[in-house]
């Protein structure tokens, strides 16, 4: 469905991240059966889970809406501990073969991106210089901005977006480098979007930035010289108008909920909206049945099949 006046589609987009986002649970947790082509065994789980959940689907949110938006505009990601999901949609965009020829689009291909992820001599947990396009380390919290600053130096035709979790704003890295905003002349430097991702947990509790109200963090973006635009990460047609209608030096600020579109619960324990879906939301799904059920559930919920297939021709 391709949206009036700003020839994007939207059908598209939203297939992008349901992709992306079935990519990244596959990559953290398969080790087999990766089409779900009989119900899910044990076996089909890899013997130690590593990664990190609760940041890729807004990672894929932000990720497909700019690519769609501004296809030649540079990313910058900055929770690179969500690593699944960048991986997840450069081999979507087949971006990830053209420097791995083993990434292919067809079965094989997903099965070695998969397997592979957070895997003896394979791809690491976070994001690292093995990958195509990244200079640093993704555990390195705090210097996104900056290094979108810099991408833009000198650099007019740039036009670079650079994604800050909420906790990663929290570091005095990340708010130092709002004001380089004040140091950049717009006619010789490209043009910087941050994007502060508000799913309003860390690691292990809520975000400073998480529970200020609307009206702080908006007095807060406009006191570092941003013009502050709110977007609701769920809905993409809304997401596309933000990005079409931003005024000069917007700063968005994107809501999606924390772990969203992976289990809602575990023993009585929130995990949508929770710091609990930070890393590995099920973590006993190699030996327990019943959350061994919920992760097929789970996988089962982004319809993936059908994607694939319109994937792999």
């Amino acid at each position: 469905m391709l949206m009036h006046g700003l020839g994007v589609d939207v059908e598209n987009i939203d297939k992008q991240i349901r992709f992306c986002d079935y990519l990244a649970v596959a990559q953290i947790f398969l080790q087999d059966n990766f089409l779900l082509d009989r119900p899910l065994e044990f076996g089909d789980v890899k013997p130690r889970l590593l990664g990190h959940w609760g940041t890729c689907p807004g990672i894929n949110i932000a990720y497909a809406n700019l690519r769609a938006f501004c296809p030649d505009m540079k990313f910058i990601l900055g929770p690179g501990h969500g690593f699944p999901a960048l991986q997840a949609n450069l081999y979507y965009e087949g971006k990830l073969e053209e420097y791995d020829e083993r990434a292919t689009r067809d079965y094989g291909g997903l099965a070695y991106v998969c397997k592979e992820f957070s895997w003896p001599y394979g791809f690491p947990s976070h994001a690292s210089p093995v990958t195509p396009g990244v200079i640093a380390e993704g555990g390195e919290l705090g210097y996104a901005l900056a290094n979108a600053y810099g991408a833009a130096l000198g650099r007019p035709e740039e036009y670079v977006a650079c994604l800050i979790g909420d906790g990663e704003f929290e570091t005095a890295t990340a708010l130092a480098s709002l004001n380089l905003n004040k140091l950049l002349d717009a006619a010789e430097n490209g043009k910087v979007v941050p994007i502060l991702h508000l799913n309003g947990y860390k690691i292990s509790g809520p975000t400073i930035y998480g529970r200020m109200s609307e009206r702080e963090l908006t007095n807060l973006v406009r006191g570092f010289g941003y013009e502050p635009v709110w977007v609701d990460g769920r809905n993409t047609e809304d997401f596309q108008y933000a990005l079409q209608e931003m005024p000069e030096n917007a700063f968005v600020l994107m809501m999606t909920p924390k772990g969203w579109t992976g289990p809602k619960e575990l023993d009585g324990v929130k995990l949508v909206g929770n710091y609990a879906s930070h890393q590995v939301p099920l973590p006993f799904a190699k030996s327990d049945e019943s959350q061994l059920r919920m992760l097929e559930n789970w996988l089962k919920s982004y319809n993936f099949r059908e994607l694939y297939d319109e994937f792999a021709g």
